[in-house]
């Protein structure tokens, strides 16, 4: 099985990642949203203006 970032050998201090710098991207990419599974269900409303009132708090204080 190659690395799945860059499809070098994989080693295994990191496996299935090359390296830690594949790793970490691929950990970068999970945590910004970038790998989704998609769903069927509609977005809940009250969560995401939820979301989006937190966020709005931790960027004024």
């Amino acid at each position: 099985m190659a690395c799945p970032i860059c499809e070098k050998a994989p080693s295994a201090d990191y496996r299935p990642f090359c390296s830690r710098r594949c790793a970490d991207l691929d950990l970068g990419r999970w945590m910004t949203g970038a790998y989704r599974v998609p769903s069927a269900e509609p977005p809940d409303e009250e969560e995401i203006e939820k979301a989006l009132h937190d966020d709005a708090d931790r960027q004024t204080h």
